[in-house]
């Protein structure tokens, strides 16, 4: 099961299109899905974080982020003439 969760992220497929040698995908989702609703997911991943970071040498716990402005969209906080007043200044 999750094989089959890490392929489709990995491979950015759609459920649909996941190979038929893994489980049917209506269990692979099910189980995903209560992974999801469970917290498992989430524990999953700071755990492996973890286990990598101490392997390296480093804090088991980030100290900061690199964040790409390109890849986030405004938030609703940022006013909408703020945004359009930046477009027309890169313009």
């Amino acid at each position: 099961m999750l094989d089959a969760i890490r392929y489709l992220v990995d491979n950015g497929v759609k459920w649909r299109n996941l190979p038929a040698d893994f489980p049917p995908r209506k269990r692979v989702y099910a189980s995903f899905r209560r992974w999801r609703d469970d917290q498992l997911i989430r524990e999953l991943h700071d755990r492996l974080r973890e286990r990598v970071r101490k392997t390296e040498g480093r804090n088991t716990e980030p100290t900061a982020a690199v964040i790409d402005s390109q890849s986030v969209k405004a938030d609703a906080t940022v006013r909408n003439d703020t945004r359009l007043r930046r477009r027309q200044e890169d313009q």
